[in-house]
Parts: structure tokens; sequence; C-alpha cells
């Protein structure tokens, strides 16, 4: 989904008008922020890659989403239904803005930044119920290969080519699909092997 929001601008009016919103930044593999503990907030990725992620009762790891540039994520978004922590994780170097729900009623100076954050929300809520409906209409398929592909030809679309690189490791990769790593492998070397795709490490290319 096409985004109409220029985060650099909106980035450059918050430094210029408001001092009620943060930006940080944060290192690979650190804690940007978690879920099950209530903040009146919301965040906007600004530079970077990140994860939510969350632990199962037997310690393993699952990917619910990956959040690239522009994403917008916070526990208003994501809905709780479980007792365990959900963490968004840093996987590469991260610039995140932090905007506070309550910014129009605090701020008492002329600011420009939360006059444009409230016009533009809409667009950022959009694009990000649009990505959940992606992963959810993705986790509907049953078979591994028909995960793959679905997800593989997303990609496709998305960088308008039929070789992109995998935003992940593999690892990752079968986490974020919720199947078994091996199961995996063995279905991507079938899908090598009967010329649907050609893979080169994290490149994959769709042949079919």
């Amino acid at each position: 989904m096409k985004r109409n929001f220029d985060v650099n601008n909106f980035i450059s009016k918050l430094q210029q008008n408001c001092k009620l919103s943060t930006i940080k930044e944060f290192e690979t593999d650190e804690i940007i922020t978690t879920f099950l503990l209530r903040r009146n907030q919301f965040c906007i990725l600004v530079e970077g890659e990140a994860q939510l992620i969350t632990y199962d009762k037997d310690g393993n790891k699952k990917i619910l989403y990956y959040y690239k540039k522009n994403d917008i994520f916070g526990e208003a978004l994501f809905k709780i239904y479980v007792d365990r922590e959900l963490f968004v994780l840093a996987k590469k170097k991260c610039k995140v803005l932090f905007y506070p729900y309550e910014i129009a009623e605090r701020c008492t100076e002329t600011c420009l930044y939360h006059i444009d954050i409230l016009r533009n929300l809409p667009d950022l809520i959009l694009h990000s119920i649009a990505e959940q409906n992606f992963r959810m209409l993705l986790l509907t398929n049953k078979g591994v290969r028909d995960k793959l592909l679905t997800y593989f030809n997303a990609l496709s679309i998305e960088n308008n080519s039929k070789s992109f690189e995998l935003p992940f490791s593999l690892t990752d990769l079968a986490d974020y699909l919720m199947i078994d790593r091996s199961a995996m492998m063995r279905e991507l070397k079938r899908m090598t092997d009967e010329k649907i795709i050609k893979k080169n490490k994290n490149k994959i290319t769709l042949v079919k």
C-alpha cells in the first residue's frame, strides 16, 4: 500500500516545533519497546528494521511482524490476548520516533508537529492494517510451499522484480512463517530442483 506521508519532512517539523515526543536510536538486537506494559504511545520506525517477537512456554521464538522504514507500531495496534511479553527487537541499527497519544492536549505551544501527525495518522494506520491483513492471509496457507510462494510473490511485487533479497535470515524466515526450519529448507531445495525458484544464499529469483 502506497503511503503519502513524508516521514523525513515530518521528523524535520518535529525537531523544529515540538519537545514532547522523542527520537531514540537502538543497536542491533536491542529491545525498542514492549507491548504487555500499556503505554500511551505509538512508534514510527524512522530508520532500520525491527521485528515483533514473543516466546512460547517452551522458549521457542515466534516472529509476529516484521517492520521496515516508516512502519508504525505500538500496543494500540495490537490487542494483547496472552500474558507473555511481546518485544519489538531491532534487527539493524534503528532510529525510532515515540509519539504520546495525549500530545494534542499537553502541547501548549503552536505545534505544527502534532497537527501534521493527526492529519496523516489515518494513512499510517491504514497501512498498518493492510500489512496485518497480508500477514493473516499468509498464515492461512497450510502448506510450507504455499506459505513460501505467497511471501516470495509479495516480495517480488514490493521490489518490482523477480529477484530480491530476503529481509532476514532463513532461521527468522521460518519463525516468521511459523514453520519448521528443516521442513522449510527441504521445500526450498525441492522448489530449486523443480526450477520454481533460484536461490543464492538469501537472494531468491522466481522462475515460474
